[in-house]
């Protein structure tokens, strides 16, 4: 069954129409827990209330800049919470957009996946507990995803993210769902939309997650020019990156004409499971990754150059829509 058949994308709370969505946010996290994270048994995770508070709070923060829509790619293996979002998402009447799929080797659930490697094609389970969360929900939550998330780490593609990234790109092939992915510093985004594309994901249904890790026009010229959708979602994390850099590569990128093929967020994290910073770093952790971000301080950059309200409005309206619709975008030859 091709779910794109449908036109619609599935939310937590069951499916909407793409027209629906609003102004959207492509990469927040509820919650997110490091592999492992279980096993630091002294350091305990917020109680299940304070979680859920924290998550209406932001949602607030977001209906009050006009947003009605999240996307959440945490994949199974990253701590996702479906339970979470749907409370999250029951509270505020917010539309949260979750995620099958798994992370990258290194941070990820590899260690389950490697065990199991030596006993029977994981590409074959992958692919098929891709395509039952897909098609009949998550666990016994019936909560169904509208996204697949796959990821690489740094320098190549490893051996079991390229069984990952097959698995993920059968699944999207058998069902129509689209795919987002994660990069590290801006990195194999080229590499992973010419594995997807080989397995048959049409190039308009790929996010290149976090290729604003790196300001090199040419490398995202390159993976636009191809057809797939540029994430410009990291904008806050000044550690890896200052945000006016990142402005000023998404202000040519819309001058060169292929606005219309990012997609902007900034990789909050709200909740974590479990202590992945030092102790006396996770509150101020926690309050830099805010998700008003883009519109507080990024809009007025990119307005300093000269970008429009109206192109702005495309980034978180335009866009999510036309990606959740699977439509065709222009040549640019």
């Amino acid at each position: 069954m091709n779910l794109s058949e449908n036109q619609v994308v599935q939310t937590v709370l069951g499916p909407i129409s793409p027209e629906n969505l609003g102004r959207t946010l492509m990469h927040e996290h509820l919650a997110v827990g490091y592999s492992g994270w279980e096993s630091h048994t002294n350091r305990l995770k917020k109680s299940r209330s304070d979680m859920r508070q924290i998550c209406i709070d932001r949602i607030s923060e977001l209906q009050d800049l006009g947003y009605q829509t999240l996307l959440d790619p945490c994949p199974a293996d990253l701590g996702r919470d479906v339970e979470l979002m749907v409370e999250a998402a029951e509270a505020t009447g917010f539309n949260i957009i979750c995620a099958t799929g798994l992370y990258r080797e290194e941070g990820g659930g590899s260690a389950y996946w490697t065990h199991k490697a030596q006993y029977e094609d994981i590409e074959g389970v992958m692919e098929e507990l891709f395509i039952s969360e897909l098609t009949e929900g998550i666990g016994d939550t019936g909560v169904r995803p509208g996204i697949i998330k796959c990821g690489t780490g740094r320098g190549s593609m490893s051996d079991y993210e390229s069984k990952v990234f097959a698995g993920v790109a059968r699944a999207s092939a058998a069902t129509g769902v689209p795919v987002t992915t994660h990069t590290d510093d801006g990195t194999l985004g080229d590499v992973q939309q010419e594995v997807l594309t080989r397995g048959k994901v049409p190039a308009n249904q790929i996010i290149i997650g976090h290729s604003c890790g790196t300001t090199d026009t040419d490398y995202h010229m390159s993976i636009a020019s191809a057809g797939s959708y540029l994430g410009f979602d990291r904008f806050g994390i000044e550690a890896l990156m200052p945000d006016q850099d990142r402005a000023d590569s998404l202000a040519r990128l819309i001058r060169n004409g292929v606005g219309d093929r990012v997609v902007v967020s900034h990789d909050s994290v709200w909740c974590w499971k479990g202590e992945p910073f030092p102790t006396h770093a996770m509150d101020r952790i926690s309050e830099a990754m805010e998700p008003t971000r883009f519109d507080r301080e990024v809009v007025p950059m990119l307005k300093e150059k000269g970008i429009t309200e109206e192109e702005i409005e495309m980034l978180v309206v335009d866009n999510p829509r036309r990606f959740f619709s699977q439509e065709s975008l222009k040549s640019l030859n």
